[in-house]
């Protein structure tokens, strides 16, 4: 043992080199704990160490080279590191968990391929995350993101488009979630972080939802109806929408419907294309159901003889082979507003594809179809103990519910008051009279 000193003409510089291999040179200073030394190779190399014990085996981490760290700074890393050493605690071994934390990037796609990969959000989930994300803290290690790192990312996101932004923090949290299963991290920091505690150029909640109420009135249903399919849109884009509003479905599971799941007059959605549930919907097909489906059929066999390859078996099938899509079924309804006489309904705007399904649904109730009749007929799922419990599929009332529908959309579409003939033609299963 002997007192190291620095400088120019102290200890470690003058210190002999080791003919091969390596030598050490322990310090007896006050101030040094036990085991600190320099490291000194044949090749000039010197470097501070710590030597300790811990479970009955002898370990040596590396404090840092000399002269890059002083001899003073050295010592009093080595003492905090002993303090640490006392308490159980092997800076090797942390030295050895932190090489084996991945960065966010590496986790977030294997979140990804194993939460996200066959969901209908897939696509949205992975731009949340590959967008948004991993652009700005993806080469941090998943232990060094903090609280404030993520709200950084979200009130810039936010700033152009909250709701996006609302997703962003939904999945950033959930992918902190999944690096606590993996014991990446001890906690999630975003544990708790809600959205109202984003906070945008003063703006208070800027990302809270605003919850759409749009529905089309009698004239904008009639104007749709008659005007569809002489309006400039693709004959199956216009049936398509046609379709959601007969059986208010969602756009997207409407569009993906193929022949295989229409049994004489009921259409089975299959779990793996609802759009936000897990289970399997049935969907009884009115007149006015069929018509369309018989209209996009005929479509489609005309169509077909000028492709190249066979029909893929979608009712509504795009040139690929592929089904339309709700996105062009956005585009179309926006590029041709005018001719669809869809209006600007402040504070929503013109209606959308999906303005259609609650337009259906609000229609039950004008029909006065009861509540949960009517959520299960929209293909809402039963909640709490309910749905625990009660399994009946009350197939008789919802297609009483969807023939109600049927006769009042055919009389707005007439032009005749949907609620003249209500007393005399309520329909008895799942209606209050």
């Amino acid at each position: 043992m002997a007192k190291i000193t620095d400088g120019n003409r102290g200890t470690i510089a003058k210190a002999e080199l080791p003919a091969k291999g390596q030598r050490f040179m322990f310090d007896d200073h006050r101030d040094a704990p036990r085991g600190f030394g320099l490291r000194i190779t044949a090749a000039g190399g010197k470097a501070f160490i710590l030597k300790y014990t811990i479970d009955g085996r002898e370990r040596r981490k590396t404090v840092g080279d000399w002269p890059t760290w002083s001899l003073e700074a050295a010592r009093a890393e080595a003492r905090d590191l002993a303090r640490d050493i006392a308490q159980g605690k092997d800076p090797l071994e942390a030295k050895r968990r932190r090489r084996e934390v991945p960065l966010l990037k590496d986790l977030a796609g294997e979140w990804l391929d194993k939460h996200a990969s066959g969901l209908a959000s897939e696509k949205a989930i992975r731009g949340y995350i590959n967008n948004d994300l991993v652009p700005a803290i993806g080469n941090m290690k998943v232990s060094d993101i903090r609280r404030r790192n993520v709200i950084e990312v979200v009130e810039a996101k936010a700033e152009k488009t909250p709701r996006a932004a609302a997703q962003v923090l939904l999945y950033a949290r959930r992918l902190m979630d999944y690096a606590t299963d993996r014991d990446y991290i001890p906690a999630n920091p975003l544990a708790g972080l809600k959205p109202s505690s984003i906070t945008v150029k003063g703006k208070r909640n800027p990302l809270k939802a605003k919850v759409r109420a749009r529905v089309l009135d009698h004239d904008e249903i009639a104007a749709f109806w008659t005007n569809a399919e002489t309006s400039g849109l693709h004959r199956l884009t216009a049936l398509a929408l046609k379709l959601v509003l007969v059986t208010g479905q969602r756009p997207g599971e409407v569009c993906g419907m193929r022949e295989d799941e229409i049994l004489g007059r009921w259409w089975t959605i299959p779990a793996d294309r609802r759009g936000k549930t897990d289970s399997a919907h049935t969907v009884y097909l009115t007149d006015a159901a069929l018509q369309i489906i018989a209209d996009a059929k005929a479509e489609i066999d005309r169509l077909s003889r000028r492709r190249d390859e066979p029909w893929s078996g979608f009712i509504l099938e795009a040139r690929s082979g592929r089904p339309i899509t709700n996105a062009a079924l956005c585009r179309a309804v926006d590029r041709q507003h005018i001719a669809l006489g869809a209006r600007v309904v402040q504070p929503w705007g013109r209606w959308t594809p999906h303005d259609l399904r609650r337009t259906m649904r609000t229609g039950l109730s004008a029909c006065r179809v009861r509540p949960d009749i009517a959520e299960m007929t929209i293909g809402h799922v039963k909640g709490g103990i309910i749905a625990v419990y009660d399994h009946h599929s009350f197939d008789a009332e919802r297609q009483a519910a969807w023939e109600a529908w049927d006769a009042r959309l055919s009389r707005i579409v007439a032009g005749q008051d949907p609620d003249a003939a209500q007393a005399d033609n309520l329909v008895w299963l799942g209606v209050a009279r």
